[in-house]
């Protein structure tokens, strides 16, 4: 029943991008790959769920000038029939195309950024794209370049937009291709709602300076984590000791504390007077907030959230005026959500423990609603990233009650990865994700050198009445 239900689901958004493409005229070969692809997951679900998608696909082929039942689009509601849309921004290409992160304009465009290039770290050409999908528009505009820095990779970007209007894009770059060489930037722009990239008037160094808290934040926690390590008979504890005593080193070395920061969720905004930016290092493996009372003309940090590969933390506010944050498991098995809560706003954060949440070692985002529920997007595996799901909690994350699936491809060798999700609530109360989409098929074309266009950034549009229905 279940896998019947996700089989439906994941096909129902596929078929408009099969259709879409072969009306375009683009990719005969890619949408004959894509359906054989989504039928090899279907036959896991029965027979009778292959005959039911079968019908659905003559149906939907069928209906007449099917990509401008998009005017229909414009009518969905936050509040009505439940509904998920979903298309690539642009085509599958062999570029890596990674790291996205969505924002809906004052004028209701949607933007999304995401890092482009032949790599990460490692590749000296990787930059900051983006592209906008004007309110009201069944596609997305071509994308444009939103920050380069010849000769070094320019990664793992993040946006927002602040109480005065203006839009933010935060991001590193990778100064020695080792993630601990990162130096995080960021550039802020007031002109922005018209076509092309938008016209930056401040661009700075977000210069990450923790103090003797660190340190010593960094010395109490750390024996508390040994001791819970010594008592759990782990397999690897000499490797984790090992770690352990190298973070210790680092937490004293000045230079080591201040590089190595990067962004990945959205910025949180705090009573519209504080911004809380989340960073995390993959030398340290845990996580800080840089904070700025005074919209980055100053900044100072946060105690850092010492934890056993806790990083990539997303914040969220609880109805008492405490933050919750979610982070990314970069640690040893179980693979967990990482959870720790502030009542300082944001200065100082509680022992970082797991939660009861899968996680495979890859990012999650986590939201609150105008309505109070908090809405949590993820892989919900703990090996693998083929899996895709947005959850719901109407209790703060004491429970997630409701759970859907954007994407699922059954475990193996050809199993897709949809990862690095960024979600928002739009104004009119519809949720808006953004995703890394990196098909893992051996069918996929191929270019002159032999490369496979095998990646995209993915948007995804539904409303609550989706992931409960």
């Amino acid at each position: 029943m279940d896998q019947t239900y996700i089989a439906l689901s994941v096909t129902r958004v596929n078929l408009f991008e099969l259709v879409k493409a072969a009306s375009t005229g683009k990719t005969r070969r890619h949408a004959k790959s894509e359906m054989k692809s989504r039928s090899a997951m279907i036959t896991t679900a029965g027979a009778k769920s292959f005959a039911c998608l079968s019908l659905l696909s003559s149906l939907w082929l069928m209906l007449p000038n099917p990509i401008n039942r998009g005017n229909a689009t414009t009518q969905r509601s936050a509040k009505g029939a439940p509904f998920l849309e979903s298309e690539l921004i642009f085509p599958l290409e062999h570029w890596h195309n990674h790291g996205s992160c969505i924002v809906e304009t004052p004028a209701g465009d949607l933007l999304v950024c995401w890092f482009h290039g032949s790599g990460e770290r490692t590749a000296d050409d990787v930059k900051i794209e983006g592209a906008r999908k004007q309110k009201g528009a069944e596609n997305w505009a071509p994308r444009f370049t939103m920050a380069d820095t010849p000769g070094y990779p320019d990664t793992n970007c993040a946006m927002f937009i602040d109480p005065q209007r203006r839009l933010w894009l935060l991001w590193p770059t990778i100064l020695a291709n080792e993630w601990a060489s990162a130096l995080m930037k960021y550039r802020i722009a007031s002109s922005y709602e018209g076509p092309g990239p938008p016209q930056w008037e401040i661009s700075e160094v977000l210069h990450i300076t923790p103090g003797k808290e660190f340190e010593d934040t960094v010395l109490r926690e750390l024996p508390r984590l040994e001791t819970a390590l010594q008592t759990s008979q782990h397999p690897e504890q000499g490797r984790i000791r090992a770690h352990f005593d190298a973070v210790r080193k680092r937490a004293s070395d000045k230079l080591q504390r201040r590089l190595g920061w990067m962004t990945r969720a959205h910025p949180f905004v705090l009573d519209g007077s504080r911004l809380i930016v989340p960073l995390y290092s993959d030398g340290f493996s845990f996580s800080l907030m840089a904070i700025s009372d005074d919209w980055g003309k100053t900044w100072h940090t946060s105690t850092p959230l010492v934890g056993g590969g806790n990083i990539q933390p997303s914040i969220v506010r609880r109805k008492d005026g405490s933050l919750f944050t979610l982070m990314r498991d970069n640690g040893s098995p179980p693979k967990r959500l990482h959870q720790s809560e502030s009542r300082d706003r944001g200065e100082t954060w509680s022992a970082v423990t797991d939660t009861d949440m899968p996680n495979p070692g890859s990012g999650a985002e986590i939201i609150s609603l105008r309505n109070g529920h908090w809405v949590l997007i993820g892989n919900d595996t703990e090996r693998g990233r083929n899996s895709l799901a947005v959850q719901i909690s109407e209790d703060e994350g004491k429970s997630w009650k409701w759970k859907r699936h954007l994407e699922y491809d059954p475990p193996g060798p050809e199993a897709g990865s949809y990862h690095y999700p960024s979600i928002i609530e739009a104004r009119d109360g519809i949720l808006h994700a953004s995703y890394s989409y990196h098909l893992g098929r051996k069918d996929l074309p191929r270019d002159a050198e032999g490369r496979a266009a095998s990646k995209s950034i993915k948007h995804a549009r539904f409303n609550e009445a989706w992931v409960m229905q």
